[in-house]
Formats: C-alpha cells, structure tokens, sequence
C-alpha cells in the first residue's frame, strides 16, 4: 500500500490477542464502528481469499506473482462494484467468487486441481446472512460456476444441499452454463496431478486393482519424463486451496460464498469443508465467513460456525474470535485460514500458514482494492503479526 492511501486507512486495529493467538499470523482491522447510530447506513466492505498454504515467494517469478496479483485485484473489485452501487452483499460475493471460478490460477472453475482418477470435482456453497438462506453443490464435473448452482439451489426455497448427477441436471434446467469436462483441464493442474503420483500419500487403502494399476501407471510414465533430472515446471506457488469472498452492505446485511476443486489427487467422491454450511461457510446477522484449508479439520471443527459462536456466545470481536478458532484447529492438526467480516465491516484475515492470497476493498481504501500474498506484507495499517510460537 503506497504512503497515501495508508494514511487515509485510519480505523484502529483490532485489540491485541491472548497469548494462546501467538500461534497464528492474524490480519486484522476495523472499517466500521461498533456503535453505529440506528439506520445509518453501513460502509460496505468485501473481503476474499484465494487459498492460504506454503506460498514462498521465491517459488514465484514476478510476472506469476504479477498476474496473481491481477486476479485478487480484480476479482475484489467485481464485488466491490456490487456494493458500491448500492447492490447487495449476496451479489458482491458470487461476482467475486466466479471471477475467481474464471481464473485458471486458482483451485476453483477453471484452475480446479484433479482427484485420483484424474477428474476435475467441484464444490461451492453461499449463504445470506440476513435470511439464513443458503446454497450448496458438490461433485460437480460439468458446470462451469459452482457458486452459481449455489446460489440457485438457495433460492430455491426448498433444499440446501445437492450433489452429483442430480445439481447438475438441476443447474442445466436452470440455465446455468454447462461445459464440456475437459474445460477445466490445464496443463499446470494436470502435472500436479502427475508428480503427486510420486507421493506415498496418494495411494488409497484397499483401491482396487484398476485404480492401483492407474496410479502405479501415471508414477512410471511421469518419472520417464523427468529423466535423470527434474526439469518439469515447479507449480507449488499455485493456489491449491478454496477461493472465498464476504461483504456487508450498506444496508449491514452480511453475505459468504466459497468454492474449490479439492484436494489435489482426492479420493473420488471425497468432500470437503467448502460446501459444508458451518464448516467452510457461514453468514448471519453478526459475521461472514469462509475458510481455507485442510478441509478435514473444519468439518470436523465446525469452523466457521464456531467463529460466529463465539462472537454471539462470548461477546469477542472477529479478530479474536477467528484467533482463538484457528488456534483451537491447529492444536488437531489443522491449518490454513479465514477471513470474517462484521455487520459494522470490522474484518479480520487470520491464517496459519506461511502466507493466504487475499484482498479486501472499502471507502477507506479509497475503493481500490488492496491484495497481499504473503505473510510479511501489511496490507492493512495496524495489522498484527504474530508468530508461531516454537
């Protein structure tokens, strides 16, 4: 962020945390007041995420860490927009959510990462804060934007949760796009795929023996291509996670959508926390928020769901609550991040990990979006940066 629009981003930052937090890198700061006057309008605010992990910069080269730079901007600014003309905060995140569904550098849509048998399924859930309403799909392998079956299924009025062959024949009687599965086929996925065969944990206990044959097949025909040297390109800076984005709007209704291919070389038919309403997602008249991670442990945490319990239960702000959550997922073995927003536009971005592409756009921003990939940028003034401790 350059001197002058820091200076204009003047909001304190969020309370320092427990020592327990000292375990997590948190961003955080407050766009809003928690004492606004009654039917004063909010100050809309979007926040999104592309996938927290391993993201060391020296994997990148400029131009890479350029264009992924571009894809936080604009997919920001897409919701940003949203609000900004007075729209609502279900619109922002499913505009920012399908530009990042569009972006093949991102493990959703387009840039989804391949299970086991070399298909692309996807995932995606969105939820209304002011309502409850909300929308999920999984195991999808031919509809261009999940998020988009999401929010249809919530606008339904009748189920939350569809999967399969049965959303997708859904998502084609309600027009959405549906694409040929090799659509989602990349080069750059498709050799993660390959190398990830090299791996001892990609293999499945007591496959049978057709997918046993196919994995040792793909490990023997991708080591003769590497030779005696491993020239293949290095794709470890890609997002491998989940792409999020909540907004409140200047009405103060709160919105959260999220959307991923997986796990990289998932078991077929595995699903993870994304389309889990509670786990991966979650909106209501306090908080929004989605998540990013090892998918297993938010199910199993309820993690999103917990963020906003604490908020109504304990009274702590979303950078504490979003905190202590983290920290609670990592003393199981979890990892990854969150990004929460209140209905005043406090927000938080918090993460375990060595960085979390992200972005968030406000009036103090002077609306322009400002990203950030990795865990030693402040795109925030105030941000706290809290080390593991060892």
């Amino acid at each position: 962020m350059n001197k002058e629009a820091g200076d204009k981003v003047k909001a304190g930052c969020i309370p320092p945390f427990p020592p327990l937090s000292n375990f997590c890198k948190i961003f955080g700061f407050s766009t809003g007041s928690s004492d606004k006057p009654p039917n004063q309008s909010t100050r809309p605010v979007i926040v999104i995420h592309g996938g927290a992990g391993t993201i060391l910069k020296e994997k990148m080269t400029p131009d890479v860490e350029k264009e992924l730079r571009a894809g936080l901007y604009e997919a920001t600014k897409r919701g940003y927009d949203v609000l900004q003309n007075g729209g609502k905060a279900i619109d922002a995140v499913e505009a920012a959510v399908c530009s990042l569904e569009d972006n093949p550098l991102f493990n959703a849509g387009k840039g989804a990462v391949f299970n086991i048998k070399g298909v692309n399924q996807l995932e995606a859930s969105i939820m209304r804060g002011d309502t409850g309403e909300a929308g999920a799909s999984t195991l999808l392998t031919t509809v261009k934007n999940p998020i988009k079956l999401a929010r249809k299924v919530l606008e339904s009025n009748h189920h939350v949760f569809l999967g399969g062959a049965g959303a997708e024949s859904y998502a084609y009687t309600e027009g959405l796009e549906i694409v040929d599965p090799a659509y989602f086929w990349t080069k750059n996925r498709w050799e993660q795929h390959e190398r990830g065969f090299l791996h001892s944990d990609c293999a499945i206990p007591n496959a049978d023996a057709e997918l046993e044959q196919m994995s040792l097949d793909a490990s023997s025909d991708y080591t003769a291509t590497l030779g005696d040297t491993d020239t293949s390109g290095d794709y470890s800076h890609l997002p491998m996670g989940t792409v999020g984005a909540i907004a409140v709007d200047v009405h103060g209704h709160l919105a959260a959508a999220t959307s991923t291919g997986g796990m990289s070389n998932k078991w077929d038919g595995r699903i993870g926390d994304t389309p889990i309403i509670g786990a991966g997602t979650w909106a209501d008249k306090n908080v929004a928020v989605s998540g990013t991670g090892t998918g297993e442990y938010y199910i199993r945490q309820g993690t999103a769901h917990s963020i906003a319990l604490r908020m109504k239960l304990l009274g702590e702000d979303v950078g504490t609550a979003s905190a202590t959550t983290m920290v609670e997922m990592m003393e199981m073995g979890g990892d990854g991040g969150v990004i929460c927003v209140d209905s005043s536009g406090n927000l938080s971005m918090t993460f375990c990990s060595a960085g979390m592409y992200r972005g968030y756009c406000c009036e103090q921003t002077d609306h322009l979006p400002i990203v950030g990939i990795f865990s030693n940028e402040v795109i925030a003034p105030g941000d706290n940066h809290i080390d593991r401790i060892h």
